[in-house]
């Protein structure tokens, strides 16, 4: 196993576009640098959904400590900053360990939640809350959405439609201050950051990418992720609850309520993920010291994280030294 040099960087982060492949390049990196995951994905904090948000399956989990996958019921919601504080208190439990953290997923506001911090919105009056909650039961997640895009197209690009936690907040700061939550979040770009972190990002195209999303929503059916669906539905039958936002959970449950054939609920599940994967290549091309890596250059990726955080080898007497 290597040593981590002694001024190598405080974590790992792995971040980049859904379907291509971080959970498998994070074990490989952690089982070469003596690593720990910890997940950064606003989806797969749910237990419900561990296929049709393609956690860390057994082989994975095997190879090395996971954490905060699963660790939600579909009805509880999950704030960036609320994430952050979990993700940080098992940061600083690995790095106690000697070990390396690496911060692992898609959802660009959780890592920087994470290496920044939030800015300080101002306090939301109750009325407006109470006001933006009651339009959403009314008017419904989606005509929210839209005025949301009109308001903050930034944000709105960000967020699923039926994101009811996420649209409200981002609504209810406009209401309250003036100013749109994307503006809010610039101020944290400025912020110093909490780790020295290298940044990876794996990187493909939408065209090529496309296909294999495709082959990776038959994998997750063919798995069982209609069974996935009943089973949740059992256990938290309340379509308006956080968990059931996650792309392909409310598509296949359409399904299941009869609303639409499975064909129907396939095509929006892929349109849907595809159009995430655009909006997570925009968040990610403005990261700061992000370094990008295509298919196929996973020995690049280890080569350059070993440039950077393996100690050097001291020669021994038999080597001359």
């Amino acid at each position: 196993m290597p040593t981590i040099a002694a001024q190598a960087p405080d974590c790992l982060c792995l971040v980049g576009p859904t379907g291509t492949g971080k959970s498998r390049a994070a074990a490989e990196l952690a089982e070469r640098f003596q690593g720990e995951i910890v997940n950064c994905d606003s989806r797969q904090v749910y237990r419900d959904f561990p296929l049709i948000t393609a956690q860390p399956d057994q082989d994975l989990t095997r190879r090395c400590p996971h954490w905060l996958y699963g660790f939600l019921r579909t009805d509880q919601g999950c704030s960036a900053g609320f994430f952050a504080e979990q993700a940080l208190t098992r940061i600083e439990e690995i790095r106690s360990r000697g070990k390396w953290p690496i911060l692992v997923g898609g959802t660009g506001l959780y890592l920087r939640s994470i290496l920044k911090g939030l800015a300080p919105i101002p306090p939301i009056p109750s009325t407006i809350r109470d006001e933006v909650l009651q339009q959403c039961r009314e008017e419904g997640k989606e005509r929210l959405h839209a005025l949301l895009a009109q308001i903050d197209p930034e944000s709105a690009a960000a967020i699923h439609p039926r994101d009811a936690q996420r649209v409200t907040r981002a609504v209810e700061v406009y209401r309250a201050t003036g100013k749109p939550l994307s503006w809010w979040k610039e101020r944290d770009r400025s912020a110093p950051p909490r780790f020295r972190a290298l940044k990876l990002g794996m990187y493909e195209n939408l065209a090529e990418l496309t296909p294999k999303l495709v082959e990776r929503i038959g994998r997750m059916l063919e798995k069982g992720a209609m069974e996935e669906v009943r089973r949740a539905w059992l256990a938290c039958p309340d379509e308006q609850a956080p968990g059931w936002s996650g792309i392909g959970c409310w598509e296949l449950l359409a399904h299941l309520h009869g609303r639409w054939t499975l064909e129907q609920a396939k095509a929006e599940w892929l349109r849907k993920t595809r159009a995430y994967a655009k909006r997570q290549l925009t968040w990610f091309n403005k990261e700061e010291g992000l370094i990008w890596f295509g298919p196929g250059q996973s020995a690049s990726m280890l080569e350059c994280v070993a440039s950077r955080c393996e100690a050097p080898t001291m020669p021994s007497k038999a080597d001359g030294g």
